[in-house]
């Protein structure tokens, strides 16, 4: 079989599966357990293959008409998104199968969810803008299911919330997508841009505009302020949903999409130095403040959670914007090292929970001691997200740092001021669960909190795992750095 062909399967085989999930007979839920694992490892290690061996071809679903097509290739940028997703989902799922033992409707839920994993796909390894745009709107179709899985007034509210804020976004990004076919030399994504219009002013002004209407369209998923609201509405839906809306899919694909758009699609050269730039800088650098301050004042765990991940977000938007190749690295290395790092703080937080019912900070007094396992490994996820020295978090605030300096914008200067600021709130609203964890005082009462212990195996294990890839890329990174410096290395 053709190697290109393959890039269709990795995509079509978790769709085709997940649809499969309600029609299929299983007589127990074990059977089922076993069917979705092994589709989920079947295509991860099916991607993972393809970017070891990557085909050079691009692979044409089929054609609409001229240069509108749904076409498949791995480029250096499809391997980073398409490799994170493809490590990520058979964890995910595994720990899905103890939290949702008790939430209903489980064949549905993990058709959608199954689904998601092949959708995200179609983003990653989408050879232009129209297959992107394609697969990132039936991302937001998925994933509403999702979202409105326990189908509470709170969580169809949030639901439609989410729906609204994609739907407006995906239309700036649309219009987007449509002065990039008629002034761009191909639909394709090409390292630098595509557009070619001369000399023209008032032209160029108007593709700025329409620039930073594309970027505010795809930052909607990426929860940039002031489309952020969204997010932290979203986690009314199951954990195993949050974890993949707040660390993977959803908001890493908004993202991604603006990575494109800006250094494949428009180009830095046509985008460096000009208003458009200073306009997208300001609204990352507002985010990354604006995130972790609500996150601070946030009681309900999983909300502040979201936060912080509006405000992590950001710093991958922003050094997006820096469009300079040192930039891109650093915004790639925090989309990769906030995966794993927001993942891991999630699931524990799902944890909590699932095992006790508590939903607030302050409701946690005590817990280290009955779950020590879950809250070692969410202070070791708080300390990387602060970025402290030996976990990954330092490595790609390092990387956007060093981004900074090399960039010589005054206005990125700002910008490292706002990751500082970040920083120090993220130890604040990381560490007080912590010590209310570890440190409940000296009268506290642990009977009251007798029945809350540590989850299973399968909870514990993607955790403990997620742990391993802190330390090791945070004292081992040099691989992964060098792999996306060849990647920015392509840029203009």
């Amino acid at each position: 079989m053709n190697s290109t062909v393959l890039m269709v399967v990795a995509v079509l085989l978790p769709i085709a599966g997940g649809v499969l999930i309600p029609l299929l007979p299983f007589k127990k839920r074990l059977q089922m357990e076993i069917y979705i694992e092994s589709v989920v490892l079947a295509v991860s290690a099916l991607v993972i293959w393809l970017l070891f061996h990557r085909p050079e071809g691009i692979f044409t679903l089929f054609r609409f008409t001229g240069d509108l097509s749904i076409s498949f290739h791995i480029d250096g940028l499809s391997t980073v998104f398409a490799g994170l997703v493809a490590a990520l989902w058979p964890l995910a799922t595994l720990y899905s199968f103890e939290y949702m033992k008790h939430e209903g409707h489980e064949k549905y839920f993990f058709m959608f969810y199954v689904i998601t994993y092949g959708v995200t796909l179609g983003i990653a390894l989408a050879d232009n803008i129209v297959t992107m745009y394609c697969f990132y709107e039936i991302l937001t179709m998925v994933t509403v299911p999702l979202v409105m899985h326990t189908l509470t007034r709170e969580a169809i509210l949030a639901s439609r919330t989410y729906l609204y804020y994609s739907l407006g976004g995906a239309a700036f990004a649309f219009i987007g997508m449509i002065f990039i076919l008629v002034y761009g030399t191909t639909s394709e994504f090409v390292p630098g841009g595509v557009l070619n219009i001369g000399e023209d002013g008032l032209r160029k002004n108007v593709l700025l505009l329409v620039y930073v209407l594309c970027f505010m369209g795809f930052s909607v998923k990426a929860a940039m302020w002031p489309f952020s609201s969204w997010l932290p509405k979203a986690g009314v839906a199951p954990t195993p949903v949050t974890a993949l809306l707040h660390a993977v899919a959803v908001v890493k694909a908004g993202a991604f999409t603006i990575i494109r758009v800006t250094y494949y699609s428009f180009g830095t050269d046509f985008l460096r130095g000009t208003w458009a730039q200073t306009v997208v800088l300001v609204f990352t650098i507002i985010t990354i403040v604006y995130g972790c301050s609500r996150a601070l004042k946030e009681t309900h765990i999983k909300r502040r959670l979201a936060w912080s991940t509006v405000s992590n977000l950001s710093y991958i938007l922003f050094g997006a914007a820096l469009m300079t190749p040192l930039g891109l690295v650093g915004a790639l290395s925090h989309m990769v090292f906030h995966a794993v790092m927001k993942i891991c703080s999630f699931f524990c937080a799902g944890a909590v929970i699932y095992k006790s019912g508590r939903n607030y900070v302050y409701e946690l007094n005590g817990f280290g001691r009955r779950m020590p396992k879950v809250f070692v490994i969410f202070t070791i996820s708080g300390m990387a997200l602060m970025g402290v020295p030996g976990l990954c978090g330092f490595i790609s605030k390092w990387n956007l740092a060093k981004a900074v300096i090399a960039s010589e914008n005054p206005l990125a200067y700002v910008g490292v001021a706002a990751l500082l600021i970040s920083a120090l709130l993220t130890a604040v609203y990381m560490m007080s669960i912590a010590v209310r964890a570890f440190f409940p005082g000296k009268d506290f009462d642990y009977s009251t909190i007798s029945d809350v212990e540590d989850p299973n195996w399968m909870m514990i294990l993607p955790l403990v795992i997620f742990v391993i890839a802190m330390f090791y890329f945070g004292l081992h990174s040099e691989t992964v750095v060098a792999g996306l410096e060849q990647i920015a290395s392509l840029m203009p």
